[in-house]
């Protein structure tokens, strides 16, 4: 494994070798015209300079949130995470990889819902990047991978529950229930993720309505089913009303009603209990 020294060091030895190849060119220079100059002080005094030259590209700067993944002849030898200003052997290879939270919107995608209603999907994934080491070397490209799975599971997953709530109590909804359906979509999300070193953070849908064909169908249905939810909250309260009505009747024995009388009471008042429109009062013609 190569281990990542201070950067000082690596300037202080780059420094040390400038300075000795310098001092050998000066001793391979010949005091005299002359005299003839010394080869072998003049080739090691290049020599020197051409690896104080190579050792430079040994220092490196790790920005915070940011890694540096060390390669050397093609084999890993580690993970410089740390920010700062470090140096190694100058023939390693350093990968950056941003540790740094990211979003990915996936696009509107079309999907059939677990009844088969076709529906527009979207979803925001936060992600970020936990193992440097198989972000680079198990995928080709951990954004792309990204992506693509990101999209994957949103389809799985619209296929998976329905659109509305059901017609079983306590069933699960895309829209009725976003909390489970969001906490599902994170925990597929990493399962697919994690062989690329990612976790993800957060999952949720940002986008979904029924498609453009049978928008206005849904919505017709939902305005039927809230106009029967309404009508049934009105009948409960007018039968309510009614029960009521006849008590306190009983209870005064202000009014003797024959079962025929009490029929017809009945009636009228859930006429004018239920109606939409304001009731109109008659009167009975006199005989």
């Amino acid at each position: 494994m190569v281990k990542a020294l201070p950067g000082w060091i690596g300037l202080v030895t780059v420094l040390l070798l400038i300075g000795l190849s310098i001092w050998l060119f000066a001793l391979g220079l010949p005091d005299a015209p002359w005299l003839r100059p010394s080869p072998v002080l003049l080739a090691a005094s290049a020599v020197l300079f051409l690896v104080a030259c190579i050792c430079c590209n040994g220092l490196f700067v790790v920005q915070p949130n940011q890694a540096r993944v060390l390669v050397l002849f093609g084999r890993y030898t580690g993970t410089v995470k740390a920010d700062g200003w470090y140096f190694v052997n100058p023939l390693v290879s350093k990968r950056p990889v941003s540790l740094r939270v990211r979003n990915f919107t996936s696009p509107q995608l079309k999907v059939n819902d677990a009844n088969g209603n076709p529906i527009e999907i979207a979803a925001v994934v936060v992600w970020r990047v936990v193992d440097t080491a198989r972000a680079v070397f198990s995928v080709e490209d951990y954004n792309a991978f990204v992506e693509v799975q990101s999209e994957t599971a949103i389809r799985h997953l619209a296929s998976q529950y329905p659109y509305d709530d059901g017609l079983n109590e306590g069933e699960l909804s895309l829209r009725g229930s976003a909390e489970e359906v969001a906490l599902a979509l994170k925990k597929e999300l990493q399962d697919r993720l994690e062989m690329a070193g990612i976790a993800v953070i957060e999952a949720r849908i940002s986008h979904l309505a029924y498609s453009p064909e049978i928008a206005g169908a849904m919505l017709q249905r939902q305005q039927a089913a809230a106009i029967i939810a309404a009508r049934q909250k009105i009948v409960e309260g007018a039968v309510s009303m009614v029960e009521m009505a006849l008590d306190m009747l009983d209870q005064h024995r202000k009014v003797e009603l024959t079962p025929e009388r009490k029929a017809e009471l009945v009636a009228n008042l859930l006429v004018v209990l239920t109606s939409d429109r304001a009731a109109t009062p008659t009167l009975p013609l006199a005989r």
